[in-house]
């Protein structure tokens, strides 16, 4: 595959790297993995161990049990009439059935239908839940309201709950149908409706006094070893308004109180129903998922010995082909949960900073030193009451702290030689074989563990190459970051230093490693194809006027570039690449445009014959560069105006900072999509340095 070319630089790669199948079954809990997942891979052990599914057997969880017939068939991709209309509808039907309401702002406008689907939060992401009885003006019921009040009309209750309005149409026929069958097998299956019919019973035989439903949040039994609640541990009718007996338990009362109270109350992360009670159709025999005090397999002087919240949800997100749970065939139902399972890990390890403010020596953040040293003269913020801390990755602090790590770095190895990006390719055939071998029919999309994982392996096998294989060269130092584009596939943004005798300082160097122009589609087909379906920009500007990089009629990315002959370095610092006028063509997108070379982002070939993904390489040897690329490497030009993006506005890090609540200001800015979730409950990095700063 590899083939020595002058100077030992760059090695040649003819054909694509398949990581393989994901053969390996861990003895410990049966996940299906890749080898290269394995824990250790300084070698090849022929028996690996791995850490990513159970870490290495210290995760001990109850399987889910297999879904009942009817939502097994429903849940079925190449199923009939029925099963298309489930799916096509699914997060309407697992709204109309969920318990609770959440928190935070979808992100619609995303899914314009040029892509494929993503699921994206902003802001808080509460479960709540309201009073048995209808509160509302129109006197119909709402959520967990519909297992209770006027049942005889259940299924009408529920679309009117939803502004869904059924017609006479075959669909829609369907869909009540289903409504109906889908109540029949949740009264018989799931503890949650139960004890809530069980409410109904109450209220129909004794309507005068009043009564209250407890959610009971606590467990006697071992979280390693059972799942599913007894109706007794699920929850308990006890007469009048009661007293929780727990800071978990959920006490749900007949009506409101006082006009105007707040009759709405929050389900905790740590409630052991808080995901059952929102997606009743994922975990349809109302199985507990994470609480407190779930033990760790470890020896008994461990330092830690119970379960975090993040491993809880890292194990549920592995396939198992043993467990025949609805989680994974669930489409676009998964990415809500997996974004709403790592929006619970987040409020979780948020609200610790909060509750120890002490702990972290807030005080030393909030001086006058502090602000002076951070050039700011505004003194309101002296003295504000909650602080977010750079170990909290994420953070403005944290961002600010890699900043300045990156420019360390700088100053040790000097200016930095090359700037590469990533981006997931999610038509990798290692995600198809591992979907057409569980789930047959799944799209890419709706799996985005697979798409987290795959580029995770793609990612380290191109450091390796980078920084082992110097494929560029020798190598002093790497330094990536990685970023989740607005349609949610992972990218990485890695920035080069190379070694003073592999520095590359003529044209013919740079034209050695990076390349602006299509290859021979006759005498280099495979590259060809490679530039074609990865590094064509657009088509925009008069071949498409509405593509999102336009902007004032005019391509924000400059894209035509010139024709150029050959490569020369501008007075500014960028180089321009050869791009010679020489008929050949590509043709790209829908409507098979023909594109030339003035169209192709630059590249490095090779790498982008081995990865099958966009691969962007420019040559950055120029000191004037520098600050850009790290301004661009953390998002922003320093410390005072470096931003995070929102959905349509920029705020900087400098105005997160003089908030007085610095954890409400990040929970109020961030946005979770489903592949970030994933990538960031498997405990994925996402900063690298290969020296220590």
């Amino acid at each position: 595959m590899y083939t020595e070319t002058h100077e030992n630089t760059v090695s040649r790669m003819f054909a694509y790297w398949d990581c393989g199948e994901a053969v390996c079954q861990y003895i410990h809990c049966g996940a299906r993995l890749w080898y290269a997942e394995r824990t250790i891979k300084t070698y090849s052990p022929r028996n690996p161990k791995f850490s990513l599914c159970c870490g290495d057997g210290k995760v001990q969880l109850p399987f889910l049990q297999a879904a009942p017939g009817l939502l097994t068939t429903l849940m079925d991709y190449n199923g009939g009439d029925r099963s298309q209309v489930f799916r096509k509808h699914m997060k309407l039907l697992s709204s109309m059935f969920s318990f609770t309401s959440t928190g935070g702002k979808v992100c619609t406008d995303i899914n314009d239908g040029g892509g494929p689907y993503t699921f994206r939060l902003n802001g808080h992401n509460h479960h709540r839940m309201g009073t048995l009885l209808p509160t509302h003006e129109d006197g119909r019921p709402r959520f967990s309201q519909l297992y209770i009040y006027d049942t005889e009309n259940e299924v009408e209750n529920r679309f009117y709950a939803l502004n869904k309005r059924l017609t006479s149409s075959r669909e829609d026929v369907i869909l009540r149908s289903l409504v109906q069958d889908l109540i029949s097998m949740l009264d018989q299956h799931n503890w949650l409706v139960q004890a809530f019919r069980m409410a109904r019973e109450r209220f129909s035989t004794s309507p005068i006094h009043p009564v209250t439903l407890r959610l009971i949040g606590t467990r006697q039994r071992d979280g390693r070893q059972y799942n599913l609640p007894t109706a007794s541990e699920v929850a308990a009718l006890i007469p009048g308004d009661g007293n929780p007996t727990d800071y978990r338990d959920v006490n749900v009362k007949e009506r409101g109180g006082d006009p105007g109270h707040n009759t709405v109350k929050r389900i905790s992360e740590l409630h052991p129903s808080f995901m059952a009670l929102q997606y009743p159709l994922l975990f349809p025999y109302g199985e507990d998922g994470f609480h407190l005090n779930i033990p760790l397999n470890v020896l008994e002087n461990a330092r830690r010995k119970n379960l975090s919240m993040r491993e809880y949800y890292c194990f549920r997100l592995h396939h198992r082909r043993h467990e025949r749970s609805t989680l994974h065939s669930a489409g676009r139902l998964f990415h809500t949960f997996v974004v709403d399972a790592y929006s619970a890990v987040l409020e979780h390890d948020l609200d610790w900073y909060k509750r120890n403010q002490d702990t972290i020596r807030s005080e030393l953040y909030s001086g006058l030193e502090d602000r002076i040293t951070n050039g700011d003269t505004d003194l309101h913020a002296i003295g504000r009451k909650v602080i977010l801390p750079s170990s909290f990755t994420g953070g403005p602090r944290h961002m600010l702290q890699q900043y300045q790590d990156a420019m360390a770095v700088c100053r040790w190895a000097g200016t930095p030689d090359l700037f590469v990006t990533m981006t997931c390719n999610p038509r990798w055939p290692e995600i198809q074989r591992e979907i057409d071998a569980a789930i047959p029919g799944q799209p890419p999309c709706d799996r985005p563990d697979l798409i987290a994982r795959v580029f995770k392996i793609k990612l380290d096998e191109l450091m390796t190459n980078i920084r082992k294989k110097n494929h560029f060269g020798q190598v002093k130092a790497v330094i990536y970051t990685i970023e989740f584009q607005k349609r949610g596939l992972p990218h990485c943004h890695a920035i080069v230093f190379l070694h003073d005798h592999d520095k590359l300082f003529s044209p013919a160097e740079i034209d050695h490693v990076i390349s602006a122009e299509l290859p021979s589609e006759e005498h280099d087909p495979i590259a060809f194809e490679a530039v074609r379906s990865h590094m064509m920009h657009g088509p925009c500007g008069e071949h498409n006027r509405s593509n999102s990089c336009m902007s004032g009629g005019n391509c924000t990315k400059g894209y035509p570039k010139e024709y150029c002959e050959e490569t020369f370095v501008r007075r500014d610092g960028w180089p321009r690449y050869k791009r010679p006028a020489n008929g050949r063509k590509a043709t790209v997108g829908r409507k098979n445009i023909p594109l030339d070379n003035r169209f192709v982002v630059p590249h490095n070939v090779d790498l982008l014959v081995k990865y099958d993904c966009h691969i962007n390489a420019e040559w950055c040897n120029q000191g004037s560069l520098v600050k850009y690329l790290f301004n661009y490497l953390n998002k922003g030009p320093d410390r005072a105006t470096v931003v995070i993006e929102g959905q349509n506005t920029r705020m900087s890090f400098r105005e997160m900072l003089s908030n007085e609540n610095e954890i409400e200001g990040y929970l109020n800015w961030r946005y979770i999509s489903a592949s970030e979730a994933c990538w960031k409950l498997f405990g994925f990095e996402m900063h690298y340095h290969s020296i220590a700063v």
